[in-house]
């Protein structure tokens, strides 16, 4: 490989990295955003997908992308509405690091779903980081049931599983991403925008939804279609990781809410295990490899 090749190569894997750390900040700012609005979840999940079928919609419409329309895209846009619906009721019923943490057990879902419709046996690193997820889970739960929120933890669970539903309609032939998310976010407004009725349109709510619609969801689904043509899928994920963590700080930071400290330790062995099953075999010997050498410039 020539060397203008290798630096366009090295070019291009930046931006990638770029578009999928923009697109991970924009998604974590939705548990701080939520928390400004006093509207009922409903209202909120199907106001904002008006706002962010439209910034999708121009950019298909810019960059010449034809609109996909059959049985698997379709079925994906139903999985991203049941996604996003259950994602913001949750928000609204418990803590955001709980909704954000508790969704981001998308990755075992999938393994769990491959098992049961494709019979596809896990490797015993996926048995063993969902037996620790699962753990994890367990530690929300607990912590839940005490406040009363656990039906909000149940909620983001079922988030994270059309999550992965998703994700295996958009891999399937014909299946596609962004004609998924933007037909659902058309069907998200037209079946939830009688809720807003009733509502009240503060300069703080207005705003709040505009951002859900535009940024949080709209351009953050650009950045990350963008972007996973661009890296690889480890580092997709690992950088991905920046949500979960970044959400409920940004809720802390302005004083909503704080984890205590069994959820936080839930959210360390999910977050912890989800980034170690995403590691191939030979990339997880090269950490524990790396980890055991001692680091020159710490010393």
């Amino acid at each position: 490989m020539s060397t203008a090749a290798v630096t366009n190569a090295k070019k291009r894997n930046t931006r990638g990295v770029l578009y999928m750390l923009l697109a991970s900040v924009l998604f974590a700012t939705g548990g701080l955003v939520l928390k400004y609005t006093d509207w009922n979840p409903l209202a909120i999940n199907g106001m904002r997908a008006l706002p962010g079928a439209i910034v999708i919609g121009l950019f298909m419409w810019i960059s010449h992308r034809k609109l996909v329309l059959n049985k698997t895209v379709i079925a994906g846009a139903i999985a991203y509405m049941a996604m996003t619906t259950l994602f913001v009721l949750s928000n609204k019923l418990t803590a955001a690091g709980n909704a954000i943490v508790l969704q981001f057990t998308c990755p075992i879902w999938i393994v769990v779903l491959n098992f049961i419709l494709f019979r596809k046996l896990p490797t015993k690193k996926q048995v063993i980081a969902l037996v620790l997820i699962l753990g994890g889970i367990v530690c929300f739960f607990v912590d839940s049931l005490k406040s009363g929120n656990w039906i909000g933890d149940l909620l983001a669970i079922l988030s994270g599983l059309f999550f992965a539903i998703m994700f295996m309609l958009n891999s399937l032939k014909g299946g596609d991403a962004l004609s998924s998310v933007f037909l659902g976010q058309i069907g998200t407004f037209i079946c939830l925008c009688p809720f807003v009725f009733g509502c009240t349109w503060t300069v703080s709510n207005t705003l709040s939804i505009l951002w859900l619609g535009a940024f949080q969801v709209g351009f953050a689904y650009l950045f990350f279609s963008l972007a996973t043509g661009m890296i690889s899928a480890l580092e997709a994920s690992l950088i991905n990781a920046v949500e979960p963590v970044l959400n409920p700080m940004l809720v802390a930071l302005f004083g909503f809410e704080r984890l205590s400290g069994l959820s936080l330790l839930g959210a360390a062995i999910v977050i912890g295990a989800v980034l170690w099953n995403s590691l191939p075999a030979k990339e997880s010997a090269q950490v524990q490899s790396v980890s055991k050498t001692p680091d020159k410039q710490a010393a």
